[in-house]
């Protein structure tokens, strides 16, 4: 009876303080229940308890609960277990043993890919955005989280791991990868595709972009270039303010760059500096289903300033901003708090129910998956090939003619080339 009564204490103490963490004086909305509803939970935790045919760890069961509850909302906010906090602080030292991919968990609850990250393993064995990762190792992968995905495919470098792919109009196939150590390494393939216009690609936005990306545009400038193909066709993005840093590079005059707003925070703006190095400079802009988030501020800033043409496929639909809370015993609490809204006012996060979303192109082209996975396979032999020396950048010095009897074309990637050929030609007349 002791017992009884002792644990019915803890279920009374967890429901107080359930209550008094959730602030009732500002969820006071006409209809809300809390009350009743907090009490439906520690009734099931009082049942469970004392009546479970084996005796149930409490604690598995708390977490339980808390991960089913953030599962509810959007596939970026999660409860996170003090080894996945953990391990989600990985990515902040600079290297891992992994694959290359930017993973999320979509609503159906499959871990999808937002993108390979370019010269990775995962890059070179053809994986796409939008690929589903069913199995890891076998086993089932629907409903688990992000980073319990993240933990199985990481590892260390030279071991491997197979996972299964379910891909749009293609059976289930397994891929066998070897972990490799990624490289953060985020400005990539800068070169000149003529005597005129300037190339580079952003492969993610990381505290090391903006160095990188002020080096190759000076490397550039000193070689005679005057308009300038920004590609951020497979960029997951990364942090906001180096989305915004670069924006700043292209747009001056103290525009609007994009503004963050939620319910609890206020709207809050991010803007351009007085003058900008590169403001001048006709630009395109390239993107595809693989550009999320920074990227996606990019391309929304440069579309809505008319600062650049937009060239490629809708983009991801990534544009939320996600709050690290910490929680008891060091766990951790990852909330979507606000939304992405380009100068114009457009959410870029993607609502699956309303089909909006993501940044739509001046000019849309699309491209086949069997597209993509050759031009990530002619991109190893042009592009990536001096990237096996871990120690050098992306360095290109290949001829884009050389190498391969069966070119294929680049769609987006020449349009945008046009563009700016038709573009120096008006000028100049």
């Amino acid at each position: 009876m002791l017992k009884k009564k002792n644990w019915v204490f803890v279920a009374a103490a967890f429901f107080v303080i359930s209550v008094s963490l959730l602030k009732f004086d500002t969820i006071k909305a006409a209809g809300d229940d809390i009350y009743g509803q907090i009490k439906i939970l520690s009734q099931i935790l009082v049942y469970v308890r004392e009546s479970y045919v084996n005796e149930p760890d409490m604690k598995k069961l708390i977490y339980g609960a808390a991960d089913g509850m953030i599962r509810t909302l959007d596939p970026y906010s999660q409860f996170m277990e003090p080894q996945e906090a953990k391990e989600m602080k990985v990515h902040t030292e600079g290297h891992f043993g992994g694959l290359g991919i930017r993973i999320t968990s979509s609503k159906d609850g499959w871990i999808t890919v937002i993108t390979p990250i370019p010269g990775t393993p995962a890059w070179r064995m053809g994986i796409l955005p939008e690929d589903k990762i069913i199995k890891i190792e076998g086993e089932n992968a629907k409903d688990i989280s992000t980073d319990k995905a993240v933990e199985k495919l990481r590892g260390k470098p030279g071991t491997k791991v197979t996972i299964t792919i379910a891909r749009e109009k293609t059976e289930p196939f397994d891929l066998t990868i070897t972990r490799e150590d990624i490289p953060i390494i985020t400005v990539t393939g800068t070169k000149m595709i003529d005597e005129s216009i300037g190339y580079l690609r952003i492969t993610e936005m990381t505290a090391k972009t903006i160095e990188e990306l002020d080096k190759a545009l000076a490397e550039l400038k000193s070689k005679g270039m005057k308009s300038l193909i920004v590609d951020l066709r497979n960029d997951p993005g990364g942090l906001l303010n180096t989305a915004a840093d670069i924006c700043k590079r292209f747009v001056g005059e103290n525009k609007l760059i994009v503004y963050t707003q939620g319910r609890k925070f206020q709207k809050y703006e991010y803007r351009a500096d007085a003058t900008s190095p590169y403001s001048d400079i006709p630009l395109t802009v390239l993107v595809n289903k693989g550009s999320a988030s920074g990227s996606e501020i990019v391309a929304g800033c440069m579309q809505d300033n008319k600062r650049g043409i937009i060239i490629g496929m809708q983009t991801f639909g990534k544009g939320s901003v996600q709050s690290l809370l910490p929680l008891e015993g060091e766990a951790s609490l990852r909330l979507t708090t606000q939304k992405y809204y380009t100068p114009s006012g457009k959410c870029i996060h993607r609502d699956e129910e309303k089909k909006t979303g993501g940044i739509t192109p001046d000019i849309v082209i699309e491209v086949s998956r069997e597209t993509e996975i050759a031009l990530q396979k002619q991109e190893i032999d042009i592009e990536i090939a001096n990237a096996r020396d871990r120690d050098k950048k992306y360095d290109v010095k290949t001829s884009t003619t050389a190498a391969q009897k069966d070119i294929v074309k680049d769609e987006i990637l020449e349009r945008a080339v046009q563009m700016l050929k038709v573009r120096d030609i008006l000028i100049q007349k």
